[in-house]
């Protein structure tokens, strides 16, 4: 929706990339096609808030490399190579919502927004259609979560949907700033993501980086309530432990409470996800342990480029990079688990 995040690939795109015939149905299935507005680097879409699958053709009479986001900064389709003459077809969903990135951001412009970039983009055609039932993946988070509006911050939820295969779509509700009880007070934030659940839907709640000064019998009743109201949807959730903190002690390991998110009363918040998670029966990610691992292995140095060290010396949120690590990861987990397929 946000047509302002298309200037960057307005910049990749040469004058000589040349489309197909492009139209789409809106969400209410009526007869007559909606058309789909496309310049080289970006396509809008006139439809209503929804789910959609949307079909790409790459390639053309030269070589080629395009890559496509939608919306707020999120990658569908990572940058893919096509040989002189070749066509290649991919098909991904999209959740179009309002607003289009945090849900307490700005609402950004009506409809869906495919940005197309890459070092020769060759995008030969496009086709959306309403996915109605397509099964979502519903997150429920903070700022390590969230589709960060602009460079150089993203949170994994952003760059999760590249990852997933056809029929299955993102929803992201996380929010920055954002805790276990605020997300439940908040109509926009948990309450807007639990009214989209459908049966068999993913919710994924990942939540501590601002339960600084929370109890751990409030903090565990507040997931523990998310749960209830999921199952009670139909939906299935899933607790993800948070993403460390990159704060190195001077054996070069995370052991330490700053990094492994041990909150200001003491609680350690990741054990409390890992022991509601059994005692309930909820399938569970450990983004923690995923992670610390992952920053131990670079070291100290490397591990500078998954978090925003250097540009704004932050050790808490991600670069692109490492959104897109991170993401990987859970991604991993969820398959491993049978969650999706």
């Amino acid at each position: 929706m946000r047509r302002a995040s298309t200037a960057g690939a307005l910049a990749l795109v040469t004058a000589t990339a040349t489309l197909m015939t492009l139209a789409a149905v809106p969400a209410e299935a009526a007869p007559t096609p909606v058309p789909v507005h496309c310049t080289p680097a970006a396509c809008h879409v006139d439809v209503a808030p929804g789910t959609y699958r949307v079909t790409v053709t790459l390639g053309g009479a030269d070589a080629g490399s395009t890559s496509v986001a939608a919306e707020t900064r999120r990658p569908l389709l990572p940058e893919t190579p096509t040989a002189p003459g070749q066509r290649i077809r991919r098909t991904f969903t999209v959740d179009v919502r309002e607003p289009e990135g945090e849900p307490t951001g700005p609402a950004g412009s009506p409809g869906l927004d495919l940005a197309v970039g890459g070092t020769s983009p060759q995008l030969a055609g496009l086709r959306v259609t309403p996915a109605p039932r397509a099964r979502k993946v519903v997150l429920v988070g903070d700022s390590t979560v969230c589709d960060q509006p602009g460079a150089p911050y993203a949170g994994w939820g952003q760059q999760l949907p590249q990852y997933l295969g056809r029929g299955l779509v993102v929803a992201n509700y996380a929010d920055s700033g954002e805790s276990t009880q605020s997300v439940l007070d908040n109509p926009s934030l948990f309450p807007a993501a639990l009214a989209r659940v459908r049966r068999g839907d993913l919710v994924l709640v990942q939540l501590a980086h601002n339960d600084k000064q929370t109890p751990a019998a409030t903090y565990r009743a507040n997931l523990a309530r998310m749960v209830d109201a999921v199952r009670a949807r139909g939906g299935r959730p899933v607790l993800v432990t948070p993403l460390v903190r990159r704060w190195f002690n001077a054996d070069g390991t995370l052991d330490n409470g700053t990094a492994l998110l041990v909150n200001s009363l003491g609680v350690d918040l990741p054990a409390e996800i890992r022991a509601l998670a059994a005692d309930a029966d909820v399938p569970l990610v450990d983004l923690t342990a995923l992670t610390r691992r992952r920053v131990e292995e670079l070291g100290p140095q490397a591990s500078k480029a998954l978090y925003l060290y250097d540009e704004k010396r932050d050790n808490t949120h991600t670069s692109v990079r490492g959104a897109t690590e991170y993401a990987a990861l859970v991604h991993g987990e969820l398959l491993a688990q049978g969650l999706i397929r």
